[in-house]
């Protein structure tokens, strides 16, 4: 989407275009939108055997009800706005938002037919939920959609705190501040980020930049905190000779913390300060080229029958079965081999 927003030169003929692979995308998740229990919703994870199957939680619902939004103002199509309506609402009347916008909390269990929610805050969870409401307003021009914005931005209120000063070790840094901090794992002495959750913020960064173009009554309240975060961040990145950031912004002295997920971050919020320089995401109606097809990924095929999966065409040929013949003899010897060895 970002590419056909952004105008990018469109691949050749032979490939789809850039929102035709977002369309496929979408066509791949709704299909996915679960009934049995809780009245709709994704489950967090796709396959039964992984953890999080039995979770329905914002950042997948919230990722479909995003590209919903952007479909529907990149190609005008009236099903994608729909769907935008359709998953914000589950979303809103679920325990995660417990029809009130001033919070967002991860997720809720299939396990107690989502009676109740995981209250722990994440900034890119709200952040998916506010830029895709952004672009709804902005495509409808509907009171209710500004409204929806506007009232999720006091569901961000809880990432934004004071600076803590060079604290060491770290003191909890104070409410009410234009600083940007994931609170949920930053905060605890130890702190709990995992790989992914230190990347979390680069998300809301650029999120809330993209809700001040497409929402300017926002803009001046958004990038007040955009300015105050990169500020602080810079100061951060002092790490390993000035060559790496860190993860605590509101901490004046670099907090020892490195990592991709803090680069990100890092850089995500110095580069989203320049939005106001840039151009409006564009539409087909608007400056885009890159053409839409609603059946991309949904396997209709061509007009002469052919799928557009190549896989799905390929027969199993006698090289192929003698080919899965000899890696699977090979991996049979390799466990038994393994076996033996453990037992001696």
């Amino acid at each position: 989407m970002d590419a056909a927003e952004l105008g990018f030169s469109n691949p050749d003929g032979t490939y789809p275009s850039w929102v035709a692979l977002a369309q496929a995308v979408w066509n791949t998740q709704v299909p996915r939108w679960e009934t049995t229990t809780c009245g709709g919703g994704l489950r967090w994870q796709i396959f039964p055997f992984n953890a999080g199957y039995q979770y329905k939680n914002t950042v997948a619902t919230g990722g479909l009800f995003q590209l919903s939004a952007r479909l529907a103002r990149y190609t005008g199509n009236q099903t994608y706005a729909d769907w935008a309506e359709k998953t914000f609402d589950w979303l809103y009347n679920s325990p995660i938002m417990a029809q009130s916008l001033t919070k967002v909390w991860d997720g809720t269990s299939m396990v107690n037919n989502c009676s109740d929610a995981t209250q722990t805050y994440w900034t890119y969870n709200v952040g998916t939920v506010i830029m895709g409401s952004a672009y709804m307003y902005n495509y409808t021009n509907n009171q209710t959609w500004f409204d929806r914005v506007n009232g999720l931005m006091a569901a961000t209120d809880v990432f934004f705190v004071k600076t803590a000063g060079p604290n060491s070790p770290p003191a909890i840094p104070g409410p009410g501040g234009d600083i940007m901090c994931e609170v949920a794992c930053e905060t605890p002495t130890p702190q709990t980020c995992n790989y992914d959750q230190p990347s979390f913020k680069a998300y809301l960064s650029r999120w809330l930049a993209v809700t001040a173009q497409l929402v300017p009554q926002l803009s001046a309240q958004i990038m007040l905190r955009l300015q105050a975060s990169a500020a602080a961040a810079a100061v951060q990145c002092s790490g390993q000779n000035k060559n790496m950031c860190g993860r605590r912004w509101y901490q004046n002295v670099w907090d020892g913390e490195f990592g991709v997920g803090e680069q990100m971050s890092a850089m995500s919020v110095f580069q989203n300060n320049l939005i106001g320089s840039a151009a409006a995401p564009l539409t087909l109606n608007k400056g885009g080229t890159s053409q839409s097809d609603p059946s991309a990924g949904a396997g209709s095929g061509s007009s002469s029958g052919e799928t557009n999966d190549p896989a799905a065409t390929n027969l199993i040929t006698t090289g192929d079965k003698a080919g899965a013949g000899v890696l699977t003899f090979f991996s049979l010897m390799l466990v038994i081999g393994g076996t033996s060895w453990m037992v001696i």
